[in-house]
C-alpha cells in the first residue's frame, strides 16, 4: 500500500479506510501456524501459507510450509512488526511476522516481505532471553506499537507459575529489550491484551497458570485459583498496573477487543468458562468497569466430562466498522454474529453450527437445553465429517468473509476432541450478510489439514499479509 499513498507507513489511516479503501484488495493468501505437539507425530510445527483466491488454480491449498528448527514449540498466535499503529511512519513496513511459541517460549521472527508466498525464518529469539531479561515465559499475544517496538504478553514465569508480565522486542533487531511493565505490581495471570492510547489504557486478560494448563484441563484447577477471572488495567504512559476488574471465579476471560475507532472508550471480552461476553467501558470518574451483555447458557448433558457443558467462548472479533461482533463456542459448536450498533444490547443476527460436542449420534446426550429444540446434525463438507468445534476466526477487511479454524491448543484438543488430533483440523469460510446480518457456510471452501505431507496437523490462528481486524490497532 505504501507506494500508492505517498509518504505513509504500513496499514491504513483509519479502520474505515481499511474496510472500504480503494487500496483494500480481497485477501489472496493467509498464514496459519500448524502444530504437531501432542499429535504423536515427531515433527516441528510450521507456518502454512494457504491460497484463498477463488481465481487461483491452487484455491484452498497449502502452497508453502515453513518448518521451525525445533520440536514441540506449540506455535499459537502471531503478530506483526508493524501495523496501522505505524501508519504515519514511511520508514516502516509490515514485512515480519512474529510467532511466539506458547510452550517452548521461543519467538520466531519470520520474513514475509521478501516473498509473501514463501516466508522464511529471519531470527530466532531463544527462551533464555525471555527468562533472563524479563523473568517471563510462555509468550502469547504480540502487537506492534507506534514506537516501532513489539509488545508481547506472557502467561507465566520461567518455572511455569502464572505471571501476567510483558516483554518488549526492538522493532529493527528483534532483540529482547526487557519488560514493558514498571513497578512491583504484576497480575497473577496473563493472556491477551489490547491498548487504546487516546484513553491512556492497556487491558490484559487471564487464561491460566502454564503448569496447570500444559497437559490438559482439570476442572479442580479452577477451584484452586489456577485459572483467570480478571481484566487487568494498565496506565499506558507509565506502564503501571492500576486496576483489576473481577469477572468472577471460573470466568476465564480470553480474547479482548476494543472497538476499532481509536476515540471509543469501550471494548468486549469473551469469557471461556462462563461463556459470557462483557462490555468494558470507561466510567464517569475515569476508571474502567465491565457489564455482562451476552450469556450463552450451559447445556445439561450426559456422557461428558461435567454435567453442565459451557459454550466455551474462545475467539471473538469486531468488524472494522464496529458494527458486528463475532465469537465461537468451541464446545457447543456454533459461531455467532451480533449487531453491536447499541454496544450495551448486542442483538444476535447470525448463527451457524460447525461441529462441536453435542452433535447427533455422538457420545454426548443433551438432557436440557435453553436454546435448541434438538441436537445439531454433525457438520459435513465435501463429504468430510469435520471433527472438533469452531475456534479461531478472522474476518475479511470488507467484513464479508469469516474464516474459521478449529484447533484450540493441542493438549485441550487431545482431551476434548481426540478425533481432531487423529484427523487434523480444517479451515472453513463463512459468507456474511453485512446488511441485515446472517451467516452461511461456503460449501466450496475447505482446507483439510488432515492431508498434510507429514500427517494430520492442528492449524490455529489466521493472518492476512496486509493486516486484519485482530492485529491492527489505530492510535
Amino acid at each position: 500500500q505504501s507506494a500508492k499513498c505517498g509518504a505513509c507507513g504500513p496499514g491504513y489511516a483509519t479502520p474505515l479506510d481499511a474496510m472500504k479503501g480503494k487500496y483494500c484488495p480481497r485477501e489472496e493468501i493467509v498464514y496459519l501456524p500448524c502444530i504437531y505437539r501432542n499429535t504423536g507425530i515427531e515433527k516441528p510445527d510450521y507456518l502454512a501459507t494457504v491460497d484463498v483466491d477463488p481465481k487461483s488454480p491452487h484455491y484452498c491449498q497449502v502452497i508453502h510450509r515453513l518448518p521451525m528448527p525445533n520440536l514441540k514449540d506449540e506455535l499459537h498466535h502471531s503478530g506483526w512488526n508493524a501495523c496501522s499503529s505505524c501508519f504515519g511512519d514511511a520508514t516502516k513496513s509490515r514485512n515480519r511476522l512474529i510467532l511466539p511459541s506458547l510452550i517452548s517460549s521461543r519467538i520466531y521472527v519470520v520474513d514475509v516481505g521478501t516473498d509473501l508466498r514463501a516466508p522464511r525464518i529471519h531470527k530466532v529469539v531463544e527462551p533464555v532471553e525471555l527468562f533472563w531479561k524479563g523473568n517471563v515465559a510462555n509468550p502469547h499475544t504480540s502487537h506492534c506499537l507506534g514506537s516501532g517496538e513489539i509488545l508481547i504478553s506472557c502467561l507465566g514465569d520461567p518455572s511455569g507459575n502464572g505471571k501476567g508480565g510483558f516483554i518488549l522486542l526492538d522493532g529493527e533487531t528483534f532483540e529482547v529489550k526487557g519488560n514493558w511493565e514498571n513497578g512491583e505490581k504484576v497480575p497473577p495471570l496473563g493472556y491477551d491484551f489490547w491498548y487504546q492510547p487516546r484513553h491512556n489504557v492497556l487491558m490484559s486478560t487471564e487464561w491460566g497458570a502454564p503448569k496447570a494448563l500444559a497437559d490438559g484441563f482439570n476442572p479442580a484447577d479452577v477451584e484452586r485459583g489456577h485459572y483467570g477471572r480478571r481484566i487487568n488495567v494498565w496506565d499506558w504512559s507509565t506502564h503501571t498496573y492500576i486496576q483489576a476488574i473481577d469477572l468472577g471465579k471460573g470466568s476465564i476471560p480470553l480474547e479482548i477487543r476494543f472497538l476499532h475507532n481509536p476515540d471509543a472508550a469501550e471494548g468486549f471480552v469473551g469469557c471461556a468458562l462462563s461463556s459470557a461476553v462483557h462490555r468494558l467501558y470507561k466510567t464517569e470518574k475515569g476508571d474502567w468497569a465491565a457489564e455482562k451483555v451476552i450469556e450463552v447458557p450451559s447445556k445439561k448433558v450426559q456422557g461428558w466430562l461435567l454435567p453442565d457443558m459451557p459454550g466455551l467462548i474462545t475467539d471473538i472479533l469486531i468488524s472494522l466498522d464496529d458494527r458486528f461482533l463475532y465469537f465461537s463456542n468451541w464446545l457447543h459448536g456454533d459461531i455467532r454474529q451480533y449487531d453491536i450498533s447499541n454496544t450495551r444490547k448486542p442483538k444476535l443476527v447470525g448463527q451457524v453450527f460447525l461441529g462441536g460436542s453435542i452433535t447427533k449420534g455422538g457420545p454426548v446426550t443433551v438432557v436440557e437445553d435453553k436454546e435448541l429444540q434438538c441436537q445439531p446434525e454433525p457438520f459435513v463438507i465435501k463429504g468430510k465429517r469435520v471433527p472438533g468445534g469452531p475456534q479461531m476466526i478472522q474476518l475479511s477487511l470488507d467484513g464479508k468473509r469469516l474464516y474459521v479454524s478449529n484447533s484450540l491448543y493441542s493438549a485441550w484438543d487431545k482431551q476434548f476432541y481426540p478425533d481432531l488430533v487423529k484427523e487434523g483440523s480444517v479451515m472453513l469460510q463463512i459468507d456474511v450478510d453485512t446488511e441485515r446480518g446472517g451467516l452461511k457456510v461456503n460449501k466450496n471452501f475447505v482446507v483439510d489439514f488432515g492431508k498434510e505431507p507429514d500427517g494430520p496437523v492442528l492449524a490455529h490462528e489466521i493472518r492476512y499479509p496486509g493486516g486484519d481486524s485482530t492485529s491492527d490497532i489505530w492510535i
